[in-house]
């Protein structure tokens, strides 16, 4: 299961510190939601790459890098060097995309790479949903209106094998019908979008677990602080807007009618570092007009419950490519990401997500459920 990552921050340097750490014997399989429950082991992940656009990690190896996230001495099998990333011209600067193409597709075939994973700071992005348009873009060479996620999908797409794209930010490439209809035309994968790992999976949870009871919302209030790069990129509107998006969605989905909430990341605290801090109030209505309210506060390392998520999805990508299984993957998504594509399918509470999830790896043919308008 050869992988390469797109963003060696956080998220990627513990992932790699992690899956050494099992193979040398050192930690067990918690924060693994299959731990070793499928075909597909975890010593056989192989991370063989990397990409990232800062000039300090550029052109060193993975051990390096990763002592400014890991204060430990930690030996890497697979001690791959840190190419240079396909970077944001949007807002200024050029670039010739078929060149660019042809220099990642090239790393790519050098490394046997067939499992692609997206972990780069939260971007401003517009999907496209025609594929026609979105083909005519990268044509044109109009790299102003294509986001670097997009630009790196479009790379594994050209990319001349089976593979998969995880996407564990909230830009839109599982819930776009364009990505989804070039991806089943290539015989590729897509797992996406926006990993679910913090308060977004327990809110979901905590909804269903009200919906059953009948009670009723009156309203949802979810933020999250951090001190990491992702939180500092959602100081930027246009980026924080992307995350929102994927973290209320899950609401109506669940509940079936509308609720006045406030779910978003809401600052950034250096201090915090990557344990952020998340509270929620939530407010309903139960028998006889009784007003009751559950109330949350937790901490939690956020790069560390995303690695544990990624773990899971390079096996399950080996398994669909296997099954000849191509496109946006929903059993899967629907519990990995906090907006599961295709984006006709439901967001649902993660309880409910996991039996469907090992309902598919059991070899049902699940469709899941249509997203209703109530």
């Amino acid at each position: 299961m050869n992988s390469v990552i797109f963003g060696q921050g956080y998220v990627a340097s513990i992932l790699n510190v992690g899956l050494q750490r099992i193979k040398d014997g050192e930690i067990g399989l918690e924060g693994i939601p299959l731990g070793n429950s499928i075909s597909k082991m975890i010593e056989d992940i192989k991370i063989v790459g990397a990409f990232d656009l800062d000039k300090k990690k550029i052109g060193k190896n993975l051990g390096e890098i990763t002592k400014d996230y890991w204060d430990k001495n930690i030996k890497f099998d697979d001690d791959y060097i840190i190419e240079e990333g396909y970077r944001d011209n949007r807002k200024g600067g050029s670039i010739d995309l078929k060149e660019e193409l042809e220099r990642l597709t090239d790393i790519y075939e050098k490394k046997d790479a067939e499992i692609f994973v997206n972990t780069i700071t939260t971007e401003s992005f517009e999907p496209f949903a025609e594929e026609k348009e979105f083909l005519r873009r990268i044509k044109e060479n109009d790299f102003k209106r294509i986001s670097p996620v997009q630009f790196y999908f479009y790379s594994v797409m050209e990319y001349d094998r089976p593979s998969v794209f995880i996407n564990c930010i909230p830009t839109m490439i599982a819930n776009d019908p364009a990505m989804v209809k070039i991806a089943k035309e290539r015989k590729k994968v897509i797992f996406g979008d926006d990993g679910a790992t913090g308060a977004t999976p327990l809110t979901a949870d905590i909804l269903e677990h009200l919906r059953e009871r009948r009670r009723k919302i009156m309203s949802i209030c979810q933020f999250n602080i951090g001190g990491n790069t992702d939180f500092l990129s959602l100081a930027e509107p246009e980026r924080n807007i992307s995350k929102e998006r994927t973290k209320a969605g899950v609401v109506k989905d669940i509940l079936g009618y509308e609720v006045p909430t406030h779910i978003k990341p809401t600052g950034y605290l250096e201090p915090l570092g990557d344990n952020k801090f998340v509270s929620m109030l939530i407010p309903y209505v139960s028998f006889n007009e009784a007003i009751d309210e559950i109330t949350v506060n937790m901490r939690v390392n956020d790069s560390p419950a995303l690695a544990g998520n990624i773990v899971d999805l390079i096996r399950l990508g080996e398994i669909c490519l296997k099954r000849k299984e191509y496109g946006a993957i929903y059993p899967i998504n629907a519990f990995y990401m906090k907006m599961p594509g295709p984006i006709e399918k439901p967001a649902i509470a993660k309880i409910k997500a996991f039996e469907l999830l090992e309902r598919w790896l059991e070899g049902d043919n699940i469709s899941g459920g249509e997203r209703k308008e109530i």
